[in-house]
C-alpha cells in the first residue's frame, strides 16, 4: 500500500460530521446548486461517502443510486 493510500484510508468521518454535511448538501440542492457547482455535476456526496463509508463511488450508476437514495432520505 503506498503512502497517500495508507493516509487516505485512516481518514474517517463519523456518522454526526456525515450527517451535518449531507444535511447542508440536502439544503443547498433545493436551490439546484452551491457553492461547488451543480448538483447533477457534483463530486461532494462520493467524497463524503468515501470519507465516511471507505468506498471509492467510481461508477456513475452507483454515484447516482447513492446520490438518490441520499436526497429521497426525509425530504
Amino acid at each position: 500500500m503506498k503512502k497517500e493510500e495508507k493516509l487516505i484510508s485512516k481518514i474517517k468521518l463519523n456518522k454526526e460530521v456525515f450527517d451535518k454535511e449531507i444535511a447542508i448538501c440536502k439544503k443547498l440542492s433545493k436551490k439546484g446548486n452551491c457553492a461547488w457547482g451543480k448538483c447533477e455535476n457534483c463530486g461532494v456526496i462520493p467524497l463524503l461517502y468515501k470519507l465516511h463509508k471507505g468506498e471509492l463511488l467510481e461508477d456513475p450508476a452507483k454515484i447516482n443510486e447513492v446520490k438518490n437514495m441520499i436526497f429521497k432520505e426525509n425530504n
